[in-house]
């Protein structure tokens, strides 16, 4: 990374962010051996143009991983070149279209990777709702607002299918749960097939999940998907919060997988609060004097949930052929 001569102001900003970045205990990632994955919901990352200051504060928050799912990534990407100028030419995005009516809100879904720990294995493919044929057409009786995406990766010498979506929020929760049990089916169906490329996945997004007890998340893990035991309780460091909203009380934002992929995940994972306090505020942006609300649309309303997954499979393979060899 490589945030070149920046204002006194944003090196002061810079220095403050790594200390609440160092405060979320996120542990080094080990080339071909593990990666840290993270889902961001980068408040309409492109709607607005951001400023110079919030630009380097994101792409310090995004260097922390390996693999970031972002949502409400915009349908313009200027601000994302931006920060990929900083983070540096090792780092990639495979991201989807966006759909232009109020439900789509121009929003793409993007898998920003650093190629010296992922690389892309070449499936990337918007998810489709189930159609039915109606006369000579076939017509989803249901749909996703904004199409989650899926992409494959390979870490080490593990193979494995990312999907990531941001569920809408509507008028009401009987939409959001429709959905999101719409999404249970589907990954239950299509992973079931046998024609499915892989069965190791991991599923991210905002699911705008208030709580793990909330019919929505039920919804969600109804046909199976499993939350990594690291984030069960969710903490920040030492500091277990409810949630990864900046008043840290709902967990809208989650990584799950299916139970194949169970032993993949070490006892590391939270989420990075970047904001503090309102008070805190100042420290980033001294001279703007921003709300709280103003803040969000510099950075985010919504913090990184991050996890470490261990991509050394190696000793599992090598295990299984010797067991083979003895049948």
């Amino acid at each position: 990374m490589h945030h070149g001569d920046v204002s006194p102001e944003i090196a002061a900003g810079l220095l403050a962010l790594k200390k609440r970045i160092k405060a979320a205990k996120i542990p080094p990632s080990k080339l071909d051996e593990s990666i840290n994955v993270a889902i961001w919901n980068i408040r309409e990352f492109g709607k607005k143009r951001r400023s110079e200051a919030a630009i380097h504060y994101i792409a310090e928050i995004l260097g922390q991983f390996d693999l970031i799912g972002l949502v409400e990534l915009r349908d313009d990407l200027t601000d994302y070149g931006r920060v990929c100028d900083i983070l540096g030419p090792s780092w990639d995005l495979i991201y989807s279209d966006w759909i232009s009516d109020p439900g789509g809100n121009r929003e793409r879904v993007g898998f920003l990777f650093d190629r010296r720990a992922v690389t892309f294995n070449g499936l990337a493919a918007e998810v489709d709702a189930p159609r039915l044929k109606k006369g000579k057409e076939y017509l989803a009786q249901q749909s996703f607002w904004r199409a989650p995406y899926m992409c494959s990766f390979r870490a080490g010498n593990f193979d494995f299918i990312v999907l990531a979506t941001h569920t809408r929020w509507g008028d009401g929760i009987e939409g959001r749960t429709a959905e999101l049990a719409l999404l249970a089916d589907w990954i239950d169906e299509r992973f079931k097939d046998r024609s499915v490329e892989d069965t190791d996945l991991i599923v991210m997004g905002d699911f705008n999940t208030p709580a793990l007890d909330d019919q929505t998340f039920k919804a969600l893990t109804r046909r199976g998907l499993q939350l990594p035991e690291s984030l069960r309780e969710l903490r920040v460091g030492d500091i277990t919060v409810k949630g990864s909203n900046l008043g840290k009380t709902a967990r809208y934002d989650q990584i799950l997988h299916l139970p194949t992929l169970k032993r993949r995940f070490t006892n590391f994972g939270g989420t990075l609060d970047f904001y503090g306090s309102d008070a805190a505020i100042k420290e980033l942006f001294p001279k703007a004097g921003y709300s709280r609300t103003e803040f969000t649309f510099q950075l985010s309303d919504h913090f990184p949930v991050w996890v470490q997954v261990d991509t050394d499979i190696d000793g599992q393979r090598l295990t299984q052929i010797v067991q083979a060899a003895r049948k």
